[in-house]
């Protein structure tokens, strides 16, 4: 996951290049019943750490509220490195460790190929925005790609590192990316950097920079018409409960003295916004991917689950090039 940052791009975190390079080898607090609370993929691998993160020492309070993009930026790092362990656990096997899932839904780039047929990817420079733990990356490396896997968290980075990557791992904000322009043939994000950010056309015009002519971005995001619902797996998760056009974002506080600080915090765009977006930063959107839920899928976690998946998009796949 990432952040943006408007204007000046983020000073409160800077566009540092940690660079993890891989030579180690080869959800949650409270959450919100009416707003949607994503993560990165959904759920699994046989190569675990222990947990070893302490747990929040208070009850984060869920409300609707703006947030900048210093605080959002500040508060999803933290979370992120915090709460990596966990997510890791909850998720890895669903994930894999060089599988390349684009959602919840399951949906595998194997069969997806958005980003082109497997075979096309070899000799790629391709940058995964919001890693993770690189799974994805991973996968594109088997393919015979060059990756770089880059995210805001360095918890998340080190789980990279746990399961091996033999390609570079890059500590970095999405809307401040240390990359010079054209650096790369293809970009991907698999509920990465879009849904966390306060300012999503500073990333998406920042990763037109870093693309070569002709380049590929497929970025998959929860689908916006799961805002209007509460995040619940169960009947009460189909009932209309706030407006889809409410773009307030959702945040995770505590309270000091009388003031919210948020510890994570998740932005709303509408379907027009996103196509909006993506145009104001040079793209063409060549398709949008609502995938089906599968008979095959019987996970449950969250707000995700069979029964929803079945009557109301979950995840929203954009597929852009760059002329």
């Amino acid at each position: 996951m990432r952040e943006g940052a408007h204007p000046g791009r983020i000073a409160a975190i800077p566009a540092q290049y940690v660079s993890l390079e891989a030579t180690h080898g080869p959800r949650s607090p409270a959450r919100d019943t009416t707003a949607p609370r994503v993560g990165r993929k959904s759920p699994q691998t046989n190569t675990r750490e222990p947990i070893i993160q302490e747990p929040e020492a208070f009850e984060p309070e869920a409300t609707r509220r703006d947030a900048d993009v210093t605080e959002s930026a500040r508060a999803n790092r933290g979370w992120w490195d915090r709460n990596a362990d966990e997510y890791q656990t909850e998720h890895g096997t669903f994930l894999g460790d060089e599988r390349f899932v684009w959602c919840p839904e399951g949906l595998d780039e194997v069969e997806a190929e958005l980003l082109g047929p497997p075979e096309d990817l070899k000799g790629k420079d391709v940058l995964e925005i919001g890693a993770g733990a690189a799974q994805c990356a991973r996968w594109l490396a088997a393919q015979g790609a060059r990756p770089v896997a880059l995210d805001l968290s360095h918890r998340q980075l080190q789980h990279a590192l746990r399961i091996g990557a033999a390609f570079p791992l890059v500590q970095a904000d999405a809307g401040a990316l240390p990359f010079a322009d054209a650096s790369f043939d293809l970009a991907c994000s698999a509920y990465g950097a879009l849904p966390f950010v306060a300012d999503p056309v500073l990333v998406l015009r920042d990763v037109h920079r870093v693309l070569r002519p002709g380049g590929r971005f497929v970025f998959s995001v929860t689908h916006p018409i799961r805002w209007a619902f509460p995040d619940e797996p169960g009947p009460e998760g189909l009932s209309v409960s706030a407006s889809y056009f409410d773009r307030t974002p959702y945040v995770e506080q505590h309270i000091e003295d009388g003031v919210g600080h948020a510890v994570y915090v998740e932005h709303h765009r509408t379907l027009g916004d996103r196509v909006r977006d993506v145009v104001a930063a040079g793209f063409r959107l060549v398709d949008l991917v609502e995938p089906e839920w599968p008979a095959w899928n019987t996970s449950e976690w969250g707000g995700w689950s069979p029964l929803r998946g079945q009557l109301l998009p979950g995840t929203a796949i954009f597929v852009c090039e760059r002329d």
